[in-house]
């Protein structure tokens, strides 16, 4: 379901996900990370309404991509989950205890994963890991 290069059909885990999860049905690990994302944003509830969003295209000059945002949280907590890279844990505990939100410090983080991603595109090379790690020690304030 989620490992998969078709658009549609990622999107359509998340709206499966949610309504599973409003229903109370019973969640796999990935499903229950899922839910709780979707129930963390709920200025995205409502495009759960309607499949409308499945198709839609979103630039990113007018509006944020929710399915992207979505995603960019689960890969962030799997980073942390698994401290790759190192210095990922302290820096977001760092941030969690600047910010006192982990979601905010997600957010934060966020942007030194899109800066890397978005890099990477435009020069078509493999994402920088150590651009990434410079960007989220001077984020978290840390000198290591």
């Amino acid at each position: 379901m989620f490992f998969s290069n078709d658009r549609t059909k990622l999107r359509k885990a998340y709206f499966d996900i949610w309504q599973k999860a409003i229903k109370k049905l019973p969640l796999d690990p990935m499903e229950q990370l899922i839910s709780l994302v979707i129930t963390e944003h709920p200025e995205y509830h409502v495009m759960f309404a309607n499949e409308q969003a499945l198709h839609k295209e979103f630039f990113a000059e007018n509006e944020m991509n929710p399915f992207m945002h979505m995603g960019m949280h689960l890969a962030i907590r799997e980073q942390i989950a698994t401290n790759r890279p190192e210095i990922l844990a302290i820096c977001y505990n760092s941030l969690c205890t600047k910010l006192g939100s982990s979601h905010d410090a997600e957010h934060r983080i966020m942007e030194c994963l899109t800066e890397m991603l978005w890099n990477a595109q435009q020069n078509n090379t493999a994402p920088d890991e150590q651009g990434y790690i410079t960007c989220l020690k001077k984020l978290a304030n840390i000198n290591i």
